[in-house]
This record gives structure tokens, sequence and C-alpha cells, in this order.
């Protein structure tokens, strides 16, 4: 069952891109309504002007914010003191704090907002609809909020501690590039091996999305493996290959290391 969505306007600070990602989201699934959306943002913004469109409001003034029933953190980490600093006064008390920002505490948003905090860590694809969003909060009420916000556009795991945020979005949240990123040197390795640069990359991102449907089973993912790769076939040989250096282990467990590690260090 979805949680219900807050009482009273959603407020977005930052619509970079995965504020931008956000609102979309919210437009495209219905959990916000865009004449329930506020959007704070110093620069024009396609998605921002999109929602204004539709009636949201950009930028109005601090008086409006009042009756907001959540404020959602989506500037960059480095920032966020600067640009949350002047609404923190003009918050009402059933305000309540959502951050998407990667390496900010709870409790340092909480004593900068003297109010609960939920983390949610979104990837951009919540723009579709289709994005999975690691949740924790030490408050139920903020936590449920934050629910009603994602869980209509995203698979939302919730997360025991809240130590675990870095390692998600690393698994999650980065990922994504991190897979864009090895089917680009699949279609690369297919080139090597004769095929043209379009026939490579039609091929390489079809695989991608014929990997992408098979996930959205409940099969796990050594199942979905298995089901391909036969014993004595070509994706076994690959595979072998891989698993004989241990490089594909050795770039995930890299590639993960070095997010979580980045995240901490915000």
């Amino acid at each position: 069952m979805t949680p219900p969505a807050p009482s009273g306007p959603v407020v977005l600070l930052g619509c970079g891109r995965l504020g931008s990602a956000i609102v979309e989201g919210w437009l495209k699934t219905g959990a916000v309504a865009a004449s329930d959306l506020i959007i704070l943002t110093p620069s024009e913004k396609p998605a921002a002007e999109a929602a204004r469109a539709r009636g949201a409001r950009i930028n109005p003034p601090w008086s409006e914010l009042g009756a907001a029933g959540v404020l959602v953190l989506a500037v960059k980490p480095a920032k966020w003191r600067a640009a949350f600093a002047p609404l923190a006064g003009t918050l009402g008390a059933q305000t309540r704090l959502v951050s998407v920002m990667a390496g900010v505490p709870a409790a340092d948003i909480a004593r900068a907002g003297a109010r609960p905090v939920a983390r949610v860590m979104p990837t951009t694809a919540v723009a579709q609809g289709r994005g999975v969003a690691a949740l924790w909060s030490a408050d139920p009420e903020a936590r449920e909020t934050a629910r009603a916000l994602f869980s209509p556009m995203a698979d939302v795991v919730d997360l025991e501690a809240e130590a675990q945020i870095d390692a998600a979005t690393a698994v999650a949240g980065s990922a994504p590039a991190f897979i864009y990123a090895f089917v680009q040197a699949l279609a690369d390795a297919g080139r090597a091996e004769g095929l043209s640069d379009e026939a490579a990359r039609r091929l390489a991102r079809g695989a991608l999305r014929s990997a992408g449907a098979g996930v959205e089973t409940d099969e796990t993912l050594e199942a979905l493996t298995a089901r391909i790769a036969s014993p004595g076939g070509t994706t076994r040989a690959g595979l072998d290959a891989m698993a004989a250096g241990g490089d594909l282990d050795r770039a995930a467990a890299s590639a993960v290391a070095a997010a979580v590690q980045r995240a901490r260090s915000l």
C-alpha cells in the first residue's frame, strides 16, 4: 500500500540532474501534483519550466513556504548549508525534511533545520517511474513521508542504518554509470571483432534492454545468468574468461569502494 502523500506543498530545493529527474518522476507518476509543487532553483531548468507550465510555482516569495508539508534538499552537498540556511526559519512546524544529498549526515541537517530528517538516495530512472531508492530515517513519520514521495516512481529499499547509505549509493545510484561503461566496453569489443560501429552500438544497447527485462522478474541474478549460460556454450565461455582473472569482481569492488570513499569525503 502506498503511504499517504504529505499534506501541504512539496518544496524542492535544487533542480540539477537528480532534482530534475525527481520532478519528472513526480509529474509522470502523479506522486506530486504540479499544483502542489514549489521548486527553488537559482537558474532556469527545463524540468522546472515544464512543471511551471502545469501549475508548479518556481521561486515564489518565501512566505509561501510556511505551509509546506515537506522540503526535499537536492542541492550539491558542498553548498547545502548556504542554500538551506535562509529557508530554515520560514518553514512551519509540520514541514518534514527529506535529503537526496550524498555524504551529508541526517544529524547535520536536523540540527540546521530543527526537525527530523529522512535520507533517500534515488537513481535518476525515477524520471521514468522506474528507479530504485535507498531510504533511511530514525524518525517514523519522516521515513513514511519520504516513502510516499518516492514509492510511486521507485523500488524503495529500507536500510537498517544510516551508515549503509554510502554503500547503497554506490551499488544503486552510481552503478548505472558503471553498467553503461561496461556495455560501452562490450560495444568496443564487438567492433574489435569486426562489427560495424552502428551494429556494435545497437547490439550492446539491446543486450542492456534484454538484461533489464530479466530483472523485472522475481528470478535471482544467478538464475537469470544460468538461463543464458548453458554448459559448454558461448556465454559460459565468456563468463569463464571473466572469472579466470577475477577482473570483473575486482572492477566492481574497486568501483563501489571508490564511490563510498568519495561520498564519505564530501
